[in-house]
């Protein structure tokens, strides 16, 4: 009789563990695949700018722009999880990074953001090379249509706003500048660029969310094609966002003159660039040093600009206290301008 009750135990007991062990892989399971309203941000990789530019003109390969790895959908509970074991991870919720939009949007606006990135870069250093550049402005590009705009469901992401009212418009400035002159209310009639088909839509003019001032309502990038002489162009491949414009600059500026800048020291950096050579905030800033470093670089060029952040909170700042944080040997430089830039290399190499 015994010997049956303890039989009975234990095929109970092989079941239920059998039972927490089902339970334990499909828990585990879950907290492997299942997504999270995150993305996870982490150091990328520093590449050399030069393998990227086209020209006539020897290439120098001692620039580098330096990249932010980041998921290319959200992560799952596990990847969130894991995130937390490595020092320079970032996650950053899918609101605040897609802004609304879906992931395949967001990486068209980074490719949009690359090509104008480059075309400024591009304009600037054939300018600043003694050349003559032709800037030739074809628009805005569409990023975001605010939610109280009247173009919500009208104008598209990618769209290239020509004109308003019969006013064909010559630059960015151009176009705010007249569109902060008309009343609040008043109907406006803007011309895109569609697929290559030209289209006309009408709406109100409103405030514009974060500035007050007046206008349509969306969040733009200029469009613009630069020519010049010799012919230079450049293609990052999957790369996308701003962020290159310094170092792209600095690499075409290079082969314009058929100088070498770096006299083979390995020199990276980030920053944005517009076409009077400023350089802008980017993002990841403490990333990109991590990254750099473990490249071997021997400058970073970081943007002192502190557009939108306190100036603790500047590229500049951030960056020499990550430099510090991975005891690093690396300088850090602060540049508002390509000429900060230019000038630190003449003086030191």
């Amino acid at each position: 009789m015994k010997d049956k009750i303890d039989k009975r135990r234990k095929s109970k007991n092989k079941g239920r563990n059998w039972l927490i062990a089902l339970a334990v892989i499909i828990i585990l399971t879950i907290i492997a695949i299942w997504p999270t309203n995150y993305f996870i941000e982490s150091p990328g990789e520093a590449v050399p700018v030069g393998q990227f530019i086209k020209s006539t003109n020897k290439k120098p390969n001692n620039f580098y722009l330096v990249t932010v790895s980041q998921t290319s959908r959200p992560a799952s509970v596990a990847q969130y999880l894991w995130s937390y074991t490595k020092k320079f991870d970032s996650r950053i919720p899918s609101s605040e990074l897609l802004g609304g939009q879906t992931s395949d949007q967001y990486q068209e606006l980074q490719s949009w953001f690359m090509e104008t990135s480059q075309q400024n870069a591009i304009y600037y250093a054939a300018k600043k090379a003694g050349l003559k550049p032709k800037l030739n402005y074809q628009g805005v590009y569409v990023l975001n249509v605010q939610k109280h705009s009247s173009f919500k469901g009208k104008l598209q992401i990618g769209d290239t706003v020509l004109g308003a009212n019969g006013h064909r418009f010559h630059s960015t400035e151009e176009m705010m500048a007249y569109l902060q002159k008309q009343r609040i209310g008043s109907k406006v009639t803007i011309s895109v660029l569609r697929d290559e088909e030209k289209k006309h839509f009408t709406g109100k003019i409103v405030k514009v969310m974060g500035t007050g001032k007046a206008g349509i309502g969306i969040q733009l990038v200029e469009h613009v094609k630069v020519t010049t002489k010799p012919k230079l162009s450049i293609n990052a491949g999957a790369i996308g966002g701003p962020s290159a414009g310094l170092m792209f600059t600095l690499t075409s500026y290079e082969v314009f003159t058929n100088n070498n800048l770096t006299n083979g020291h390995k020199v990276a950096g980030t920053g944005t660039i517009v076409p009077n050579g400023k350089v802008g905030i980017i993002g990841g800033i403490d990333k990109k040093v991590v990254s750099a470093s473990k490249a071997g670089a021997e400058v970073f060029f970081a943007p002192t600009d502190a557009t939108g952040v306190k100036k603790s909170q500047t590229n500049y700042v951030i960056a020499k206290k990550t430099a510090k944080q991975i005891h690093t040997k690396m300088k850090i430089v602060p540049v508002s301008s390509f000429e900060d830039a230019l000038k630190y290399l003449h003086t030191h190499y």
